[in-house]
């Protein structure tokens, strides 16, 4: 199987197929590299596509340590990923927590990173909300810890950004929480516990994402409430950014509206590929 190794050791499974120009793929958290089989089905006829999984997301490694999980550790994994593929730099394509992680590369290490695709990011960023989320990512961790995966994964499984997928798709919504029943119940412990409720809100970094010149593209689903405000913060932040809204879409977007979702991506990178994704013009603002 093949393996790539982050800084302390943690082996990171990943898949790849396709040439050409890299895209690497970032799962949310209750997904794994598995949920990117669309995109790479598709992408791959044109791409290097690369999709991993998480540390803590069998076949990865599962580190005991709930000490190694947090967001740093997270974003370093994914240029381990690129270090181990001899990859200079790639197209991010992040969903949810991968989107945060493709954010953080773009802050801290932009040389290695052509373009992000921010798709359902920012749940949790809200600061007058933040004690509160952080107080449910430590229930949440601990409902792993005691009842086991697939307990938690019905929760889950009926949280409002998640029902649209349910409306449109009963099975594909079906498959995708019987795979979450299915995760190591320690790694999305230490997970929820270490990233989704230890990462920083999006909202504390304003200053620095102004700076950020990397081209992006930012998706959210119109039903998808957690997430709107923190797609709008991006796209008045981010310079060279793009806001796409799809209706009647809640969370999970790459596999709710599979169809949409490669084509507006496929869309976005051709245009950065061809140097046309501009930051925007400061005489479209309102002053």
């Amino acid at each position: 199987m093949p393996y790539a190794t982050a800084k302390d050791g943690v082996r990171l499974y990943f898949e790849e197929v396709g040439a050409g120009t890299p895209l690497l793929f970032l799962h949310e958290f209750a997904a794994d590299h598995t949920n990117w089989e669309p995109q790479l089905r598709y992408f791959a006829r044109r791409h290097r596509c690369i999709a991993y999984s998480a540390r803590g997301y069998p076949p990865s490694d599962v580190p005991a340590a709930a000490d190694v999980y947090s967001y740093v550790h997270f974003y370093t994994d994914a240029l381990a990923v690129l270090d181990h593929l001899g990859i200079a730099k790639a197209h991010f394509v992040g969903l949810s927590m991968g989107s945060y992680s493709a954010l953080q590369v773009a802050l801290n290490a932009p040389a290695r990173i052509r373009s992000m695709v921010l798709a359902g990011v920012g749940s949790g960023s809200s600061l007058e909300q933040l004690d509160a989320f952080r107080a449910q990512c430590r229930a949440t961790a601990e409902q792993f810890e005691t009842q086991g995966s697939a307990e938690t994964a019905k929760v889950t499984r009926e949280a409002p950004g998640r029902i649209p997928f349910l409306v449109k798709d009963p099975r594909g919504h079906a498959d995708f929480y019987a795979a979450l029943a299915r995760h190591d119940a320690n790694g999305s412990a230490n997970t929820m516990r270490g990233f989704q409720g230890g990462r920083p809100s999006i909202y504390t970094m304003a200053d620095a994402i102004r700076r950020v010149t990397t081209s992006a593209l930012i998706i959210c689903g119109d039903e998808d409430d957690s997430c709107i405000e923190p797609s709008l913060f991006l796209k008045q932040h981010l310079p060279a950014s793009g806001l796409m809204v799809f209706p009647k879409s809640g969370h999970v977007l790459n596999l709710e509206e599979s169809a949409l979702f490669n084509d507006t991506v496929e869309r976005f990178i051709a245009l950065v590929e061809a140097g046309r994704w501009e930051p925007r013009d400061p005489r479209s603002m309102v002053r």
